[in-house]
């Protein structure tokens, strides 16, 4: 069974991403929050294999959700979702501990794959519907290119 935590502010997201995850065999949506520290607390109480967050969180924004989670229960893998296209902030994510991150634009296509590779080398994924390894922006973050602000 492969557990799911999702974040995001907007009700109608979580309904929605829940009725596509749990309509995939043996997945289940465990926990879901509205704001970054619900988040991290909802991660530690019901550990998920993944967690799906959104960056533009109230209280504490992805990246730090992701530093925390990462920290407190480093099993569990996170995939950032969101509306937000920007380099920086993809190496900042990923040097935090995220494992993917996928635009919400591009979420009715990719969602489900982008669940499918936890514990594979970190992925962005985009429009055009390529899985494009990480490893150029993850060298950038782990060379001391990308700030910790």
């Amino acid at each position: 069974m492969l557990r799911i935590l999702i974040a995001d502010d907007h009700e109608v997201v979580r309904f929605g991403l829940r009725q596509i995850l749990e309509a995939q065999a043996n997945w289940e949506v465990v926990a879901e929050a509205s704001d970054g520290k619900e988040a991290v607390s909802r991660a530690i109480e019901t550990k998920p294999d993944i967690c799906i967050l959104d960056h533009s969180l109230p209280l504490m924004n992805g990246l730090e959700v992701t530093r925390q989670i990462r920290a407190r229960v480093p099993k569990s893998e996170i995939l950032i979702f969101t509306m937000h296209e920007n380099e920086q902030l993809v190496q900042e994510l990923l040097q935090a501990g995220a494992r993917g991150y996928l635009l919400k634009s591009d979420a009715r296509t990719h969602l489900i794959d982008a669940n499918h590779l936890v514990g594979e080398p970190p992925t962005v994924l985009h429009q055009e519907g390529l899985r494009v390894p990480a490893r150029r922006l993850l060298g950038k973050a782990r060379e001391g290119v990308v700030s910790d602000h």
